[in-house]
């Protein structure tokens, strides 16, 4: 008797809900515009319906029974990963040229049942891996729900970072500023009728105003519940100031934390060193330790640059092992950082340390999918026009009250706290950073790959080639990278859910 066929995707509580449940955390932009179907699948069963393969459907063999396969993001807006196994390939490969159930159905039915092969087909059609003339879904973009907002509460850092851009001056943000970059978040929330607010409180090092944020975040959340927005908060930290006091804080407030590594050790100290030049990481890896005694599991940011690529993979192992979510960050040269000449990328020697990486993920596959953070600002979990949210739904308030698009531009700021819709004015903005739709993009236009890479940073785009409409200097490594990530999510997937 032939094995049963089976797809193996993350099951959700509609079946008709096949898509990739990931959170994307970063340290920059998060949000971005991501493209979906318009229209809710309509097909009708039926013997005679006619399908076929989707033209862009790509595989990849995970072993002897199982594939990956998935169907890039293109025309539909929808883009979707499942395991099959050897029957279940059989059933879709009969759709290579057009085809209707009537043609197949009867031998289908010899070895399998009804039932099983309907589920199949439905899966297959929903999953978007077959399509029929009679299934009209037009693609649509999806403004972000979230409008985030980057609070920079202090230049002040106990940290020299060679690849920091900031330079250090002793300037705080008072209160009264905070409270009015606040009520202009409100403002523009409001206007543009977002339901969410993601605040991300930063410095320098912020937890040097551990307590101003407190103050500030209950503010926010005071006009969240005024104005029914979730209000949303995170802590962007280098981690040396973790204590079990402030956890604790954190805890009570549900705020978030991101605690930046970069490395065990050397690798990490090579580059994220104190002032005075001393080493930093055993102090950011016990805060790091503190934090999760406490029960609060940090998000840890990690900067790729050429100095550690080659030691990545026993970071990456160390954080798996604590089952810590991560994001990996390519390293990106700024005014500031320029000096430092070895923090630059040889390309050859991030593939390598990548490619290591990911062996070492093979060997402690997560539950979580990892599509969203292995590969800089890649988003492989949805299709989307934008790499991030720069333009569009982010805002960056300075420890001055001045907006800018990026918090990489805090120099060059476009408006003020007292602005009435200061979003709208970042958004019409024509001469700061220009986050434009990869669709406009040369060369990324025609790349399978465009709706999950979006063309990489517009800013380290515009530092190497002066224009935002071209591919990222990144480009090979991140085409190299792509597949394999594909790959481990198959993986991920046989893994923790082939029992469903």
């Amino acid at each position: 008797m032939k094995p049963i066929p089976r797809i193996i995707k993350i099951p959700g509580e509609d079946p008709n809900e096949c898509d990739i449940k990931v959170e994307k955390q970063c340290n920059c932009a998060c949000s971005n515009s991501t493209i979906t179907r318009g229209d809710p699948l309509q097909f009708i069963r039926h013997p005679f319906s006619e399908f076929h393969l989707d033209s862009e459907l790509k595989q990849i063999g995970l072993n002897e029974e199982n594939r990956v396969v998935y169907a890039p993001p293109g025309k539909n807006g929808v883009n979707s990963i499942a395991v099959v196994n050897g029957a279940a390939w059989e059933i879709l490969i009969a759709f290579q040229q057009p085809n209707c159930w009537e043609t197949n159905h009867r031998m289908w039915y010899q070895n399998w049942s009804k039932n099983t092969i309907n589920s199949i087909m439905d899966n297959f059609i929903v999953l978007r891996f077959l399509r029929s003339p009679k299934i009209l879904s037009s693609p649509i973009v999806k403004t972000p729900k979230v409008l985030e907002a980057w609070i920079h509460v202090t230049d002040r850092c106990n940290l020299r970072c060679h690849y920091c851009f900031l330079p250090h001056e002793k300037v705080d943000m008072s209160f009264e500023t905070g409270r009015a970059s606040i009520d202009a978040i409100f403002r523009s929330a409001l206007t543009h009728k977002y339901p969410q607010i993601k605040l991300k409180f930063a410095g320098g090092e912020a937890m040097l105003r551990f307590p101003f944020i407190l103050e500030l975040y209950e503010y926010a959340r005071k006009l969240g519940e005024l104005h029914n927005i979730v209000v949303d908060g995170v802590i962007l930290s280098n981690g040396t100031l973790i204590t079990r006091e402030i956890v604790k804080s954190m805890k009570a407030q549900e705020l978030r934390l991101m605690i930046s590594l970069d490395g065990l050790g050397e690798s990490h100290d090579n580059q994220r060193p104190y002032a005075g030049g001393r080493a930093s990481s055993a102090d950011v890896v016990r805060g790091v330790d503190t934090a999760i005694e406490m029960g609060l599991t940090p998000h840890i940011s990690i900067t790729v640059s050429n100095l550690n690529a080659g030691k990545l993979p026993e970071l990456i192992e160390w954080v798996l092992k604590r089952s810590l979510l991560f994001s990996i960050n390519f390293y990106r040269e700024n005014e500031i950082s320029v000096m430092h000449k070895d923090l630059r990328f040889a390309e050859e020697n991030i593939i390598a340390g990548m490619r290591a990486t990911l062996k070492v993920v093979r060997n402690n596959l997560p539950r979580n999918s990892l599509l969203p953070c292995l590969v800089d600002l890649a988003d492989l979990s949805s299709p989307h026009l934008h790499t991030c949210g720069v333009g569009q739904s982010y805002l960056v308030f300075n420890q001055l009250g001045e907006i800018s698009k990026c918090h990489m531009q805090m120099k060059l700021p476009i408006t003020t706290a007292k602005a009435h819709d200061p979003l709208a004015i970042i958004r019409a903005d024509s001469l700061g950073v220009q986050n434009v739709s990869v669709n406009e993009k040369e060369e990324c236009n025609k790349c399978e790959w465009k709706y999950w890479c979006s063309g990489g940073c517009p800013m380290v785009t515009y530092r190497a080639t002066g224009r935002y409409d071209v591919k990222s200097p990144n480009c090979n490594i991140y085409k190299s990278l792509y597949p394999e990530v594909v790959f481990l999510e198959g993986l991920r997937l046989l893994k923790w859910y082939s029992s469903f």
